[in-house]
C-alpha cells in the first residue's frame, strides 16, 4: 500500500510539471509576441503539391509560403491540403497579402476581402473563386498577353474561353509615324516608310491598311457613304419601330445592288450599326439548325463544289473541312469560313494581282489541301480547337434567332425617320460574343506595331469596355502568315468588330437559306417546315444612284491623296 501510494504521488507531480511546461509552451505557439522576436518555423512539408506564392500565382492542393510566412492577428491552419488564414495573412517573397479570409480547399482557391499580389498586379474584391489548375497571373493583368487564360468552359482560342476584364494595357495603342496638319485644314498620318496611313480633310477619312486596301468613309447629306476597292455602301436613316431606330444600307459591288437593314445603337457617344434581317424562318427551322442530326453526314468538297475552284487552292493548306457533319451548325461553320475566304480571294482578285501574289506566297496557299499544306513552313493555323469556337458562336447564334424570330413579326407603327436611341451596347461588345471571324482587311495595334488581319482570321475579344479611341482588346486566335502572329494581344476598334459580327450574321442567314434548299438530300436529314415570315421591319428598294455616289467619293479621294501627298513630299504641313 505505501508502496502504491508513493507511486501515485510520483505520477501526480510528473503530471503537474508536464502541465506547468506544456501548456505555456501551447499559449506561446497561438500568440506571437508583439515586438518583434524570431521568424516562426516553416510549416511541415505537405504530401500534396505545394503552392508557391511568388510573383506568378496558382492555386493547387496545400500551400507553402517561401522564404518566410507569418500569420499575423488571425489563426492559420493546413489540414490534409486545406489552407485558411483568418485576418491577416502576409508572405513575403513574393509579395503576397489576403486581408479578410483566404481558404484553398482541395485546388479551389477564394479570396474574400481583398487579395493583392505584387510583381504580378492581381486584385481580386469581394470574393473571387478559382479553379484547380485553371488560375494564373503572371507579370500583367487580366486580358493581356501574358495574362489571364481559364481553362475549360466555352471554347476559345486555346481551349478555352478567356477571362473578361474591363481594361487591359497592352502596351502602346498608337501606331509608328508621324502626325502632320495640312494646309487648309486636316490631318494626315505617315508611317515610317512615308506611305499614308490616314487622311482626315473635310469631313472624310481615309484610311490605308497594311495590306494596300483603302478604306473611305464621309458624311453628307444625312447618309454615310463607305467605299472598299471597287464597291461600298450608302447608308440612310429608314425608320423606328418599338422605340429603335433602323437603318438602310445599299450596297453596291461587281455591278450588283443590294440592301441591308441595320438597328442603331448609342453607346459611349458613339453610334454602332447592328444587323438585322428582315425575313425570319420559321422557329423550328433555327431549333433544328443548333440540335445533334444523330448520324454523321459525309459532305465532301465535291458536295460542296469547291473543288477546283481558285480560291479553294489558295486558302485549302489553312483550313480543312470537317470530315462528316453531326449537326447542322458545323456544316454552317464550314460554310461560313468558305464564305469569308470566297470574298477575300475576290476582293485581292480585283484589287491587284501583284498583291494577290504576294499574300499567295505568304499563305503558301498554291496547291490546295495537302499540296499548300506541305508548301507551308508551319501548320495548318485554323486548329480544330478554334473551329469549335466559331461553331459555338454559330450554335449561340441560332438559338438567339430562334428566340427573335418568335417575337419579332410584323405589327406596330413605323415612323419615318430614326428616333434617339437608348444608351445600349453594340452586339459586338456583348459579354456572351466573343469569337469573331474578320471580314475584310483590318489593320491592328499591338504594342505601338502595326500587323494586318484578313477575311477569314478568327480573333477572341478580350475586354468590353471601349476606351477612347473606341478600342478593345482581342487576342489573336488563328491567323494566316503575313498577318498578325496567333496569340499576340491586339487594340481593334469596336466599329471594324460590329462589321465582323454583321458579316457574321448575314451569313448564319444566308447558310440557313442553303440549308433549306439541301435539306433531306445527299444524306442530310429532312429539316422542319423551312417557311418564312415578315421581320417587324421591310427593307426599301435598292437605291440606284449609289454608284455614281460611290464613283464620286472615290474620285474625290483620289484628289485628296495626290494633294497630301505632293504637301508631305514637299515638306509640307506642320
Amino acid at each position: 500500500m505505501n508502496r502504491t501510494s508513493r507511486s501515485e504521488k510520483m505520477l501526480q507531480k510528473w503530471l503537474v510539471f508536464s502541465l506547468c511546461v506544456v501548456v505555456p509552451t501551447l499559449a506561446w505557439g497561438q500568440h506571437k509576441p508583439s515586438g518583434g522576436g524570431g521568424a516562426p518555423k516553416a510549416a511541415p512539408k505537405a504530401s500534396a503539391p505545394s503552392h508557391p506564392s511568388t510573383a506568378s500565382h496558382g492555386a493547387t492542393q496545400s500551400h507553402t509560403s517561401t522564404p518566410s510566412h507569418a500569420a499575423t492577428g488571425g489563426t492559420h491552419a493546413t489540414t490534409g491540403g486545406t489552407h485558411a488564414a483568418t485576418g491577416t495573412h502576409t508572405t513575403t517573397g513574393g509579395t503576397h497579402a489576403a486581408t479578410g479570409t483566404h481558404t484553398t480547399t482541395g485546388g479551389t482557391h477564394a479570396a474574400t476581402g481583398t487579395h493583392t499580389t505584387t510583381g504580378g498586379t492581381h486584385a481580386a474584391t469581394g470574393s473571387r473563386p478559382g479553379a484547380a489548375a485553371g488560375h494564373t497571373t503572371t507579370g500583367s493583368r487580366p486580358g493581356t498577353a501574358a495574362g489571364h487564360t481559364t481553362t475549360g468552359g466555352r471554347p476559345g482560342a486555346a481551349g478555352g474561353r478567356p477571362a473578361t476584364a474591363s481594361r487591359s494595357n497592352v502596351g502602346s495603342r498608337t501606331p509608328p509615324g508621324r502626325n502632320v496638319s495640312l494646309r487648309g485644314g486636316g490631318s494626315a498620318s505617315i508611317r515610317p516608310n512615308g506611305s499614308i496611313r490616314s487622311i482626315n480633310r473635310n469631313g472624310m477619312q481615309i484610311n490605308h491598311g497594311l495590306h494596300g486596301g483603302r478604306t473611305v468613309v464621309s458624311e453628307r447629306n444625312g447618309a454615310r457613304i463607305v467605299t472598299r476597292g471597287h464597291g461600298g455602301y450608302v447608308q440612310r436613316a429608314y425608320v423606328t419601330r418599338g422605340g429603335h431606330a433602323y437603318y438602310s444600307r445599299t450596297y453596291f459591288a461587281g455591278g450588283r445592288y443590294h440592301v441591308g437593314l441595320y438597328r442603331g445603337y448609342g453607346w459611349g457617344g458613339h453610334m454602332y450599326y447592328g444587323y438585322y434581317p428582315g425575313v425570319w424562318y420559321h422557329p423550328g427551322f433555327y431549333g433544328w439548325g443548333y440540335q445533334p442530326w444523330g448520324v454523321s453526314v459525309a459532305w465532301g468538297i465535291g458536295a460542296w463544289g469547291w473543288g477546283g475552284a481558285p480560291w479553294w487552292g489558295f486558302y485549302g493548306g489553312w483550313w480543312n473541312p470537317y470530315p462528316v457533319y453531326a449537326a447542322p451548325y458545323y456544316w454552317l461553320t464550314d460554310y461560313l469560313i468558305a464564305a469569308n475566304l470566297q470574298a477575300a480571294y475576290a476582293a485581292r482578285t480585283e484589287a491587284n494581282a501583284d498583291a494577290m501574289a504576294a499574300d499567295a506566297a505568304a499563305s503558301a496557299g498554291d496547291g490546295g489541301g495537302d499540296a499548300a499544306q506541305a508548301a507551308s513552313s508551319g501548320p495548318v493555323a485554323l486548329t480544330p480547337e478554334v473551329k469549335e469556337a466559331i461553331a459555338q458562336e454559330v450554335k449561340a447564334q441560332l438559338a438567339a434567332q430562334q428566340a427573335q424570330a418568335g417575337q419579332d413579326t410584323g405589327g406596330g407603327q413605323a415612323s419615318a425617320a430614326p428616333a434617339p436611341t437608348s444608351d445600349q451596347p453594340p452586339p459586338a461588345l456583348d459579354p456572351a460574343q466573343r469569337t469573331f471571324v474578320v471580314d475584310t482587311d483590318v489593320t491592328v495595334v499591338a504594342n505601338g506595331q502595326e500587323c494586318g488581319l484578313t477575311s477569314g482570321d478568327v480573333i477572341t475579344r478580350l475586354t468590353d469596355t471601349p476606351d477612347a479611341d473606341q478600342t478593345v482588346n482581342a487576342s489573336v486566335s488563328a491567323t494566316k502568315k503575313g498577318d498578325c502572329a496567333s496569340g499576340q494581344t491586339v487594340a481593334v476598334k469596336v466599329d471594324d468588330l460590329q462589321e465582323m459580327y454583321n458579316h457574321f450574321q448575314e451569313n448564319i442567314t444566308s447558310g440557313m437559306g442553303e440549308l433549306a434548299k439541301k435539306q433531306g438530300t445527299g444524306g442530310m436529314p429532312k429539316a422542319p417546315d423551312t417557311g418564312t415570315q415578315a421581320g417587324a421591319v421591310q427593307p426599301p428598294p435598292p437605291d440606284t444612284s449609289v454608284a455614281k455616289t460611290l464613283q464620286d467619293q472615290q474620285q474625290q479621294a483620289d484628289q485628296t491623296e495626290s494633294q497630301v501627298k505632293q504637301e508631305t513630299a514637299s515638306g509640307g504641313g506642320n
